[in-house]
């Protein structure tokens, strides 16, 4: 027997899918700001560390926009609200926290060694 919902949460993939674009253009922005404040201002290792944290709120609303498209997706091919969601969640907060993490291991490096470490460009012609 087929699983087959009602009314497909359609609208809550736009909405989730709307939130994290959002965020996601606000946290884009605002790491571009610290990332120029860096550059201009070494001296404000102090200050650096506050503006980290100014990119956990939009951060944040990336990480729940990616959830509810997830998990409205499977609902849409047919999960169950329970297991949509028992699958969707963990993933999120799995890859948000490793993404989070290799964030932070980036900004420190730069913050250790310089914005020449992040040249992508040059590692194929050594």
């Amino acid at each position: 027997m087929y699983y087959y919902p009602l009314q497909p949460p359609y609208i809550l993939l736009a909405v989730g899918l709307l939130a994290a674009l959002t965020c996601g253009s606000a946290f884009a922005g605002t790491l571009k700001l610290v990332v120029q404040k860096w550059s201009s201002d070494r001296t404000a290792n102090a200050e650096a560390k506050f503006s980290f944290a100014k990119l956990v709120l939009p951060f944040l609303g990336i990480t729940v926009g990616v959830a509810l498209f997830l998990c409205s997706g499977l609902e849409i091919f047919g999960f169950p609200a329970d297991l949509a969601y028992s699958v969707a969640l963990p993933m999120t907060l799995i890859l948000a926290v490793f993404v989070w993490r290799q964030l932070g291991s980036m900004l420190s490096l730069v913050e250790r060694q310089g914005f020449q470490t992040l040249d992508i460009d040059s590692w194929g012609e050594g």
